[in-house]
């Protein structure tokens, strides 16, 4: 099976610059449905499922090469080389932010930017440090994950989401919880929730959009702050609607 198999990698849209979408925990690509056709017109945009997630190849679920962080980043790699693809932007939604950081950093050259959209590179609070969750409270996330994650995805999905004016998003963040594998859902959930990229936060001097929003029950808006202040090239967007901070 080839790579854009394996990612089912979906291309649209037209223009000389691409867009490369990549999504969270827990989604798929239609997280980015009502956002790529903003973008269609003036660029060409590329949208992927990480292996184990939508209508990816499940088959090429490996949990030791996606035992971290990195087996999705050679994913990432491999989906611009089979397009043949350098210098695009990448939009990268929570962890998926750290996966592009961490691809740039391999190879610069593939991109002209990142967009990271709430990204976190810890998610555990430690002595000067606010990652959003307490240790104890982590492992009974992922404890309570790995015996029911459809319970769990199912209830917690409109909390995540937010925005009570709009359930229709909260429904679709639990249909897209739904599709994807518990058990690999389970392990992302470590992968995710377990990783630590501080370190490597200022490695990555491609220029980088933080766009954080002040009311995400996942990474707070300290986390977006810490993430900006240390990569060498990156700016801060922050805002609670309907007013848009810039940092």
């Amino acid at each position: 099976m080839s790579v854009l198999q394996r990612n089912n990698v979906t291309v649209s849209g037209s223009g000389r610059r691409t867009i490369v979408f990549a999504h969270g925990f827990g989604c798929d690509q239609q997280a980015w449905k009502n956002v790529i056709p903003a973008f269609s017109t003036e660029y060409r945009t590329v949208a992927f499922d990480h292996v184990g997630a939508g209508q990816s190849d499940l088959s090429a679920f490996d949990p030791e090469k996606y035992g971290r962080l990195h087996g999705y980043k050679r994913d990432i790699l491999e989906v611009l080389d089979a397009l043949d693809l350098s210098d695009v932007i990448f939009a990268g939604h929570s962890v998926a932010g750290m996966m592009g950081m961490l691809a740039a950093i391999e190879q610069p050259d593939r991109f002209a930017s990142l967009i990271m959209v709430c990204p976190s590179p810890c998610y555990v609070d430690e002595p000067g440090y606010k990652g959003g969750f307490s240790r104890q409270d982590l492992d009974e996330l992922l404890e309570v994950i790995d015996s029911n994650f459809l319970g769990w995805a199912r209830d917690g999905s409109r909390a995540i989401m937010g925005n009570p004016d709009r359930p229709e998003l909260g429904s679709d963040l639990g249909e897209s919880f739904c599709r994807t594998d518990p058990s690999i859902a389970a392990h992302f959930a470590r992968v995710t929730f377990l990783s630590d990229h501080r370190s490597d936060l200022p490695k990555c001097e491609t220029r980088t959009l933080v766009l954080q929003t002040m009311s995400d029950m996942v990474a707070p808006e300290e986390v977006g702050q810490y993430v900006a202040a240390r990569m060498p090239n990156a700016q801060l967007l922050s805002w609670r609607l309907p007013a848009i901070v810039r940092t």
